[in-house]
């Protein structure tokens, strides 16, 4: 079965995604569109400018060079009070939290969806803001340079835009990641460095992709691994599901050739001594889904 787009959709994605150009709407609404095909990415923008130009109205009354926070509160207070924007908290894996046309009609969605808003609105309105791939559940930073609070701290300040814009502390990093992670994972403030552009739209795709593998909506996933392997072509976990969606698909010549190099990239087509038991049980389990590819391509020509 072939993919649900076109090669030259997957380019023109690639391209946009890897621009230097700070915009991630128009990425994300290329992602969309795997859903929606007929979207008109245009209204989208212009909805983003709009709440842009409004939210600039409200952080306009915070004054320059005072606390770091004022703007913040400011944008918290319009999106999440003024346009009663809510982490979806009952639905999480609904798959419109993942599309940002869906986001910005519903006005919930997860941590990603939601901070890819709130970091294209605060754009818009002049605030600078940094995402966060933080494990588990992405975050937003306002890096400061000096003059939060007064002092003379370079500690940067972390928002949750899942939990309204909520302003974390380490201790409520430390208590994210044990519920999202780990009950056992200790915190560290390199968790906390800027994610650049293309990491923040692969967060939404391995969101979205997971989602789409829940559903048994096997095409769309594949897509979805194409788009990642795009934007990270050494992405050895996207090249092993591509192939194993394309063998769900009964692509066998296709699923044969990704997982075939991918346990070559891998180092191996048996088990490496290096490997802990979880590595080896899934490198034996692909490498048994490659013999009998091989029997089954063989048997078609």
């Amino acid at each position: 079965m072939s993919t649900i787009v076109s090669k030259d959709f997957i380019e023109k994605f690639t391209a946009v995604a890897k621009s230097p150009e700070p915009d991630l709407a128009t990425a994300a609404l290329f992602i969309a569109r795997l859903e929606y095909p007929k979207l008109e990415a245009s209204r989208y923008l212009d909805r983003l400018d709009e709440m842009g130009d409004l939210a600039r109205k409200r952080v306009g009354g915070a004054a320059p060079g005072g606390d770091l926070l004022d703007p913040i509160r400011a944008l918290n207070v319009y999106l999440f009070e003024e346009e009663r924007f809510a982490g979806n908290q009952t639905e999480y894996d609904d798959l419109r939290n993942s599309l940002l046309n869906a986001v910005l009609d519903r006005r919930t969605g997860i941590p990603i969806t939601l901070s890819l808003v709130y970091l294209e609105v605060a754009r818009r309105a002049g605030v600078a803001l940094e995402g966060v791939n933080f494990p588990g559940h992405f975050l937003l930073r306002v890096p400061n340079r000096g003059k939060a609070f007064g002092t003379t701290s370079k500690t940067d300040v972390i928002l949750d835009p899942f939990h309204r814009g909520a302003i974390l502390s380490d201790f409520d990093c430390q208590r994210l990641l044990q519920d999202n992670v780990d009950e056992e994972a200790l915190f560290d403030r390199r968790l906390l460095v800027r994610a650049t552009k293309p990491q923040i739209l692969i967060r939404v795709l391995v969101n979205l992709k997971r989602v789409y593998v829940k559903m048994r909506s096997f095409p769309q996933a594949r897509t979805v691994a194409e788009l990642l392997l795009a934007l990270n072509p050494s992405a050895l976990p996207e090249l092993r599901d591509r192939g194993l969606l394309a063998y769900h698909l009964n692509d066998f010549s296709a699923a044969l050739r990704d997982l075939e190099a991918y346990l070559r990239f891998a180092g191996r087509a048996d088990t490496k001594e290096s490997d802990g038991p979880e590595e080896r049980d899934e490198h034996s389990e692909i490498w048994e889904h490659v013999k009998a590819l091989r029997r089954r391509v063989a048997s078609l020509s």
